[in-house]
């Protein structure tokens, strides 16, 4: 290594014999300096020798610095029983994290010493046993055999705490090993309890037909076909149902007194509408009318918590046909056994009111204001608008040529309204546990 021309700072012997020592500045234009080598775990003897090797340049068109250069030159030693290798991660990781070294080489000979002009960072060597070479590495060891040594480890050297533990771990694990005979005999056990089991379309039937609405038809392409109007009013109790009252009354309280149930502002309202002026079908928008307030009037009777006979219901409902009146007590009562009194529950108001208000919607041309009826019934107008949902209906606003269809002001613009369109569409049931957030 040629030395730079810098001057020469020399120190001169002592009168006790010391020899003078001069320090130079070595040059970067030099050719390959000392390198600095880091044994983790077991040191060369010194005798070992060891070579410097480079790798092939890249073709990537950079600056060979020293910096490149380094990182591409690989420490070689050996012995006769270990080699000892650069490990290029560990060394590319202590070259990052800034640990570099100053180096100076004494020439003994001359007395001199050389400053190396740029710090090193050392090689972190990795060595090898020559007589291991020849054996594979042993694999990793499996789950199972690591579960083992821990709770062999735990029961040795672990806590009373630890311990109990570790074998109530142990008494709660299940043998799979032990279960594989057994394996055949559970899914035939499986096989056989599941051959009762509904199939995805039969338990779609099966809500279907259990829903607590009238029944429907899911291949209707028209609102009135969806549901039929006989399947919701029986054609016997259609027959019964007489307009012609209606017709000879003279003024419209005459008509509203004809009424089972007379406090229903959207009942008084069709009602006054039909007779103004001519209009279609007007015998069988009369029959819609007077079933309803039939229902609305049977939903106010007070069943209590024994219930009525259906004597008394008769005579809550002055007028009503009998034949009406015994098929709303068929469809819409329940009689527990020992008993002739009729109860109304939950389920059974439930479906009341889906006949209800789907016979609501077909007066309405398909598309009711649920604030009004929800008025008239005394409910919330979630509950009522949960109803409607059951029936297949979309809650939303009109669009204009909706509005002027059914011959709707434009300040019910912005009201949403309930619709049903065909064909009908049923939410779906939730199967799962609702998320209470806890």
């Amino acid at each position: 290594m040629s030395p730079a021309s810098t001057p020469t700072n020399k120190r001169k012997r002592n009168d006790d014999g010391e020899k003078e020592i001069s320090l130079r500045l070595g040059s970067s234009s030099s050719g390959i300096a000392p390198m600095l080598v880091s044994f983790p775990a077991l040191e060369a003897p010194e005798s070992t020798p060891f070579k410097l090797y480079a790798r092939k340049k890249s073709k990537t068109k950079e600056k060979d610095g020293d910096s490149a250069k380094f990182e591409r030159m690989l420490v070689v030693g050996e012995t006769p029983a270990v080699e000892f290798l650069t490990n290029e991660e560990e060394t590319n990781n202590v070259a990052r994290s800034g640990s570099r070294y100053l180096l100076a080489v004494h020439n003994r000979r001359t007395g001199s010493v050389v400053l190396l002009p740029e710090a090193k960072a050392p090689h972190v060597l990795s060595r090898t046993v020559k007589n291991l070479k020849a054996i594979p590495p042993a694999p990793a060891p499996s789950a199972a055999a690591y579960r083992e040594a821990r709770t062999a480890l735990g029961e040795t050297f672990g806590t009373k705490k630890a311990q109990a533990a570790i074998r109530a771990q142990e008494r709660n694990r299940v043998d799979v090993d032990a279960m594989k005979g057994a394996i055949p005999f559970v899914m035939d056990g499986i096989d056989k309890g599941a051959e009762g089991l509904l199939t995805k379309e039969e338990a779609k039937e099966f809500a279907d037909a259990n829903r607590l609405i009238p029944p429907f038809s899911l291949d209707a392409t028209d609102p009135s076909d969806i549901y039929s109007l006989h399947d919701v009013i029986p054609e016997t109790e259609w027959k019964a149902i007489n307009v012609t009252p209606f017709d000879e009354a003279k003024e419209f309280k005459e008509r509203r007194d004809l009424l089972p149930y007379r406090h229903s502002k959207w009942l008084n309202d069709h009602l006054y509408h039909t007779y103004q002026g001519e209009m279609k079908h007007k015998k069988r928008k009369i029959k819609l009318l007077y079933y309803i307030s039939t229902l609305m009037d049977f939903r106010l009777i007070r069943f209590g918590k024994d219930g009525i006979e259906k004597d008394r219901i008769s005579d809550k409902l002055k007028g009503v046909p009998n034949i009406i009146v015994d098929g709303l007590i068929s469809r819409f009562t329940e009689t527990t056994r020992g008993s002739t009194a009729c109860h109304i529950t939950s389920a059974t108001e439930t479906k009341l009111l889906a006949y209800l208000l789907a016979l609501c919607l077909r007066v309405d041309g398909f598309t009711s204001n649920p604030n009004v009826l929800g008025q008239d019934l005394n409910l919330a107008l979630t509950q009522v608008n949960q109803i409607f949902k059951s029936l297949g209906c979309k809650y939303k606003a009109l669009s204009e040529r909706d509005r002027v269809k059914l011959g709707l002001s434009e300040t019910l613009a912005n009201l949403k309204m309930q619709v049903l369109t065909a064909p009908v569409e049923f939410p779906r049931v939730r199967t799962g546990k609702k998320n209470t957030g806890r």
